[in-house]
Parts: structure tokens; C-alpha cells; sequence
């Protein structure tokens, strides 16, 4: 029997991503690279290659549990987990590491999002086939960190000291968490060395997850620990109601990994990864014709323009002239057009047209 499992996390909007990814479709079921398979269905894939597919659980908003099933066959409802309301990632760990650890209290777990880019899924699973294996003999918790390429302000940064595990020298210590930096600091993180980006790829086993969120989340822990009568049963539905209404909306980062002291980093540096967290990160990992323009769509035609992504639906005719370094969006009945520096405020954007509109367009 393998104790090995995967969290699949999957019940994010995604709003940096809109207007195509809206809150009724959001990005991780969609095939936004155009490979035939959305992004849910690469990271079941590349996951399954490390645990069998009955070990590999799925968190998502309720409202998405039967796209999860329809797009992922190989499992079960049971292998679903709903939730009720979204309330960051930490309530999501536990809801589900909770549910593993009543199966099998031996558990390794993976926790990972569900619409990350990974170009070479072979250096990857064999890292997380290190990672489970050093979880499995020691009391830590294990974040993945990725060799920076440039001083990026959209990632959050690791910084790692000398210190290593005594059973795996690859295996060091985490010294300090940095949120989203400006573009000085981004730009130190990277001369010095010593920092890498924050995927929020986790690698742990279930007692020492659960350990640490009795330390340092105690009232998250109590809520889902009252649920072990219940999981599994048709109470569990009306329980996981209750306790999300009363759950605190905290990151696993902020509520665990920023303050607990058995904290290591496993560092990836040649996996091509990318969270695909916007458009431009999209752009960055895409083919690109000669004057940098991705294009996705049928009949686009551009006149002086270069370094632009374009998105819009095969049926539609778009002629874009004079842009340069623009992202150009259609999808349903909205039409973004922005420019690739200014991405970031497509979040405040989809706020504003929230405020403006309600939930219509978002």
C-alpha cells in the first residue's frame, strides 16, 4: 500500500486571468495553452506518475465538484472535497489532510495548485519522489522553491541558509518568507543568492501537518478535527457548512510556514516552471512568432504591432494596428485591452467591475 498521497488544490477564480477566467469557468478547466488538456487535467497527469490516481485528492469550491469529476474520470466523489466557501489555503489543508489522515494516519502528503506550468515533468516528479521520501522519515515541513531567472515583483521569495538535513544535504533550512517585493528588493533577492521563488508546492506528512497547525492555528485545527465523526458520512456536507462559516480566511504561508521552525526548502532549478498566474506569464511561456505576438484565434490580423498576446474566439475577426506590448483579451461578451506592464491592476479591474456591475461579468 502506498502512504503516499496528493492535495490538489482547485477553487480559485483566478482574476488576474479575466476575462476568461470568470468565477462560473475559472482558468485551471480551461485549456489555456492549447495542448488539448486543461490545466487541472496536466497536473492530475504529471501527480499521477508519482502516487496512483485513488491517492490523489482534489479541494475545490462545491459549485466545481462535477467539472472536477468530468474533466478527471480516474477518480471517485470521494476523492473530491467541496468547499463550501473559499477561505484561503490554510482551511483547505486542513480540510483535506483532516480527511487523509482518517484513512490512512501513515500519510505523506503533496500539496499543490492546480494551474501551475510544468515543462519538464520528469525533473519534477522525481524531486517530489525525493521530497515524499525525506517527509516520510522526518519531522519537517517541506516548501519548493524555484531558481529565480529575473527579479520578478509577482512572486513571493524563500530565503535559505547553509543548513541542511542530516539524511539529505539537498534538503535546507528556511530562513525568512518574503511577500510579493518591490523591484529593488526583487532585484537584491536575486544578486545574492541566497533567495528563491515561493511556488506553494508543499511536501509534509500528515502528523507533522497536523502538528503544526495545533501549534500555530489552533481554532482551524479544533474546528476540522470536531469533523472526524462525520467524514466520510452524509454529515459531512452540512458540518463542512458549519465550520467554514466559522473558519478564518488565512494562507497556509502566513498561518503555518512564515512561523513554524521545522520549516526546509527543496529547490528546483531546471522543471520550467510558471504559475500562470497572469497574462504575461502566459506570454513568457508561450511560442511566439517572429516579432514576439502570440496569437490565439483564427482570423487575427495585425498591422505594426509586436510583442502582443492576443486572445480572442475563433469565430471573430480582430485587426489590431499600432500596438506594441499589449494584451488583448475577448472571451463571452467582455473585451480587455491592457497593457503587458500594467497586468497587475486586472485584479483591481475585475473589483471595479464588480462594483460596477455586480457579479455579471465576473
Amino acid at each position: 500500500m502506498s502512504h503516499n498521497y496528493v492535495i490538489i488544490m482547485a477553487g480559485g477564480i483566478g482574476s488576474r486571468f479575466w476575462p476568461m477566467s470568470r468565477s462560473h469557468h475559472p482558468k485551471q478547466f480551461m485549456d489555456v495553452l492549447g495542448v488539448g488538456k486543461t490545466l487541472l487535467q496536466q497536473t492530475f497527469e504529471r501527480f499521477n506518475q508519482v502516487v496512483p490516481a485513488e491517492n490523489i485528492y482534489v479541494v475545490t469550491n462545491a459549485d466545481y465538484t462535477d467539472m472536477v469529476l468530468e474533466q478527471l474520470p480516474k477518480i471517485s466523489s470521494e476523492q473530491v472535497i467541496g468547499e463550501p466557501s473559499r477561505r484561503n489555503t490554510a482551511p483547505c489543508v486542513a480540510y483535506a489532510s483532516f480527511r487523509i489522515a482518517q484513512r490512512d494516519p501513515k500519510a505523506n502528503t503533496v500539496v499543490a495548485p492546480s494551474d501551475h506550468l510544468i515543462l519538464n515533468t520528469e525533473s519534477f516528479v522525481e524531486l517530489i519522489k525525493k521530497g515524499l521520501s525525506v517527509t516520510e522519515k522526518e519531522d519537517i515541513l517541506v516548501t519548493f522553491g524555484i531558481k529565480p531567472t529575473r527579479p520578478d515583483t509577482g512572486y513571493g521569495y524563500i530565503q535559505y541558509n547553509s543548513a541542511a538535513l542530516e539524511s539529505d544535504v539537498d534538503v535546507k533550512k528556511v530562513k525568512t518568507f518574503t511577500e510579493k517585493p518591490d523591484k529593488d528588493l526583487a532585484k537584491f533577492f536575486i544578486k545574492s543568492g541566497d533567495f528563491v521563488w515561493n511556488s506553494g508546492i508543499f511536501i509534509w506528512n500528515v502528523k507533522s501537518i497536523m502538528s503544526a497547525f495545533a501549534e500555530y492555528l489552533p481554532e482551524v485545527y479544533q474546528l476540522f478535527e470536531e469533523g472526524i465523526s462525520v467524514y466520510g458520512t452524509p454529515g459531512e456536507e452540512e458540518f463542512a457548512k458549519k465550520a467554514y462559516s466559522q473558519c478564518k480566511n488565512i494562507s497556509i504561508d502566513y498561518g503555518i510556514m512564515e512561523k513554524a521552525q521545522n520549516v526546509y526548502l527543496l529547490k528546483a532549478e531546471d522543471i520550467g516552471w510558471s504559475d500562470l498566474g497572469t497574462w504575461g506569464s502566459l506570454y513568457e511561456f508561450s511560442d511566439k512568432d517572429d516579432i514576439g505576438n502570440k496569437i490565439i484565434g483564427k482570423n487575427v490580423m495585425l498591422y505594426d504591432s509586436k510583442n502582443c498576446l492576443v486572445n480572442v474566439p475563433k469565430g471573430k475577426l480582430v485587426v489590431l494596428q499600432g500596438l506594441k506590448d499589449y494584451i488583448v483579451v475577448e472571451s463571452d461578451d467582455i473585451l480587455l485591452v491592457c497593457k503587458m506592464s500594467e497586468e497587475q491592476k486586472i485584479r483591481d479591474i475585475v473589483q471595479d467591475v464588480k462594483l460596477n456591475f455586480g457579479d455579471e461579468f465576473v
